[in-house]
């Protein structure tokens, strides 16, 4: 039998038209439907081009590229927010590329690219915020939280969720945010305040926000385009840009070091560059900022003008050293709480 199948395949090799088509390894960190969307798109326009696609959290993406250094398995890694990207990029896990889209793009997303030394680059940009449920809210009596401060009121005991930095960028860049706005003690110290408002710690970014939809919890700390996607679904969702002021996100993309398919993914990495591309993601609900100048932005998507945003330091918090150190101190000093 061994026999037959390799003069099969000999054969098949032998005959015009037979070749196979060339393979792409994608780690996509963000919504699902999202990674779909642009998966079909691709394997439409690119038939010569089969896409293995699977969705993971920034952090479990950045735990897989450091676990498969040796021998990567993993050929481009897109969306996420950026902190792990960069350190990605800092340890030698991703390659550097300097794309011909570059010129195309806004400055926060070329601006990635250069700080990184051309590890990663911008795709997309976001606001952290919330989403809470207006009926939940309603019903129990309970004043919409506006700001930071707000969300240590006792009334909101069990109606709060956010997930956990070591697995969600989100998380992460929440974290971050709150360092940057009040100091690491202070910081700190609020998050244990707000771990008794805390029901879980989820491990993907936008689950809080499709929990609070789903009536299962009051309120979800996360990027506010989350929460946009869940309102234009039809939830009865309200956002919140917290009066303090807030932390972004620039969702990045990276090719591996050492892949085993560089010319796929360099072609992928290209063409989701594009404003055409770009342009097509609200059909996929999302509400991000696109990273091409040229893009059509969603209508719905919020507008970064109109928030109160944080000089965030995108070097210092993706650097690997800082970033360990503070996921650490989360571990030891939050995530070890107990359950409320």
């Amino acid at each position: 039998m061994k026999a037959v199948k390799l003069a099969l395949l000999g054969t098949l090799v032998a005959m015009p038209g037979a070749a196979l088509a060339d393979e792409l390894n994608l780690i996509c960190s963000a919504d699902v439907v999202i990674c779909e969307k642009l998966v079909n798109e691709f394997e439409a326009s690119h038939s010569d081009i089969d896409v293995n696609m699977i969705r993971l959290s920034s952090g479990e993406a950045y735990a897989k590229v450091r676990a498969e250094a040796r021998n990567p398995q993993t050929d481009l890694w897109w969306g996420g927010t950026g902190d792990p990207h960069l350190q990605a990029g800092q340890d030698g896990l991703s390659a550097q590329y300097k794309s011909p889209m570059l010129d195309q793009l806004q400055d926060w997303a070329k601006g990635q690219a250069e700080v990184s030394d051309f590890h990663t680059v911008g795709v997309y940009s976001g606001a952290l915020g919330w989403g809470y449920n207006k009926e939940i809210f309603e019903k129990k009596g309970i004043e919409p939280p506006k700001c930071w401060a707000d969300l240590l009121d006792p009334a909101l005991k069990g109606e709060v969720q956010i997930a956990d930095p070591n697995s969600s960028g989100t998380a992460y860049t929440a974290l971050a945010t709150l360092v940057q706005l009040m100091g690491e003690d202070e910081a700190f110290d609020f998050l244990k305040k707000m771990h008794a408002n805390v029901s879980q710690y989820t491990k993907s970014g936008s689950a809080p926000v499709k929990a609070a939809a789903r009536g299962e919890t009051g309120l979800g700390i996360v990027f506010q385009h989350d929460a946009v996607s869940q309102a234009v679904s039809g939830f009865p969702i309200g956002v919140v840009a917290p009066c303090e002021g807030t932390g972004y996100e620039i969702g990045s993309m990276s090719l591996i070091e050492g892949a085993q398919n560089p010319e796929a993914a360099r072609t992928f990495y290209d063409w989701v560059l594009t404003a055409e591309v770009q342009s097509l993601m609200p059909e996929a609900g999302s509400f991000q900022i696109p990273s091409n100048a040229n893009a059509t932005p969603p209508k719905e998507a919020p507008d970064l003008s109109t928030i109160k945003l944080i000089d965030y330091d995108f070097a210092e918090y993706g650097d690997a050293d800082r970033r360990k150190a503070l996921l650490a101190r989360w571990d030891e000093e939050v995530g070890s709480l107990p359950v409320q």
